[in-house]
């Protein structure tokens, strides 16, 4: 491909430091990037323990504070310098929040330096969710959107391809049997599977795999992992057990993962594991299905109420979860036997 017209720049600052699923996201483009312009510095604006996702992508990072170091008017103008300091030329702004554009106009104001920002497409998302919530054309991918903002900054290059499988240890030791990966969690209820129909699926995925693995965060979630993991001698609660990036590791060993609209959904999309996705108030078609993953993989109940909001952090108005109580632990078992076909 031809780079004659691309600009000159030589150091480029990509900005996102939230949603974990977002932030997981951006590999892919950065990969695809890369492999067409891998003379150009890119320099990923994140938090700290979010880097093990970009591994092998030749990238350095700048750490963000904002409840520190970088908090408020004057963190991010001290941040603002940090940047300057480092020598881009511009800024690819993925995330396209309040905070980020205003980091953005005092990089401009203290280095001149450029910078272009991501159309979300949030009046789109919203007119869905409102107005049309069956239409037959999905909504750009947000993996599309983050190449989307490089390109208008003038560099020409293909779409990502879907990642391949990498050669990573296994930190569960040696592998034998068929081990699935269950991820029913999610920050909001719209998107976690109810508790009954859980216990009932892992009892399901205890009698039919060698090892079951629940992936969650602390708490309450921690605290019913635990519970499984006592009641059936093959299941494994995750929880501080692993570190992160011990975890992607582990999920690119696994046969195949259930996952909600959540972060281990684009761990599974970011090593290659086939994943069976479960979608409640949101729906894939809004640009937020694991890259790469497929349709195949998707399980859904179309219902006239249904998706009721962008990131699922709206109750239920009729209060049961229909969306997601619709999918029934042996539907789950259904479709993961069909993908390990």
């Amino acid at each position: 491909m031809q780079k004659s017209n691309c600009p000159k720049y030589k150091h480029i600052l990509l900005i996102r430091t939230t949603a974990l699923g977002d932030v997981a996201m951006l590999p892919h483009a950065v990969r695809a990037f890369k492999a067409e312009f891998p003379e150009v510095k890119i320099t990923i604006l994140t938090r700290e323990f979010l880097a093990p996702l970009f591994d092998g992508l030749d990238v350095d990072f700048l750490f963000v504070d904002y409840k520190g170091e970088h908090k408020g008017m004057a963190g991010l103008w001290r941040l603002a310098g940090e940047i300057k300091r480092l020598g881009v030329d511009a800024i690819a702004d993925m995330h396209g929040v309040h905070r980020s554009r205003i980091l953005c106009r005092m990089c401009r104001l203290r280095g001149f330096i450029p910078y272009k920002t991501i159309h979300k497409g949030r009046i789109d998302k919203w007119f869905r969710v409102g107005y049309s919530r069956h239409s037959a054309v999905p909504l750009k991918h947000t993996v599309y959107r983050y190449t989307g903002v490089l390109r208008r900054m003038g560099y020409k290059f293909e779409q990502p391809t879907p990642a391949e499988k990498p050669k990573l240890k296994n930190p569960m030791g040696e592998k034998q049997g068929r081990w699935i990966g269950f991820a029913p969690f999610s920050a909001h209820a719209g998107k976690t599977y109810p508790m009954d129909m859980c216990e009932e699926l892992i009892k399901l995925l205890s009698e039919r795999y060698d090892r079951v693995f629940i992936h969650s965060g602390g708490g309450d979630e921690a605290a019913f992992a635990e519970r499984m993991e006592a009641q059936y001698s093959n299941v494994t609660a995750l929880w501080a057990r692993l570190p992160m990036k011990e975890e992607r590791d582990l999920i690119s060993h696994l046969d195949c993962v259930i996952t909600m609209d959540s972060f281990v959904m684009h761990l599974a999309s970011l090593v290659a594991t086939p994943a069976v996705t479960i979608w409640g108030a949101t729906h894939p078609e809004f640009g937020f299905l694991g890259y790469g993953l497929g349709d195949e993989g998707v399980l859904q109940v179309e219902l006239p109420c249904r998706p009721c909001s962008v990131y699922g952090n709206k109750p239920c108005k009729k209060g049961g979860y229909e969306c997601l109580r619709s999918i029934t632990p042996q539907m789950v078992i259904d479709k993961v036997e069909e993908i390990l076909k």
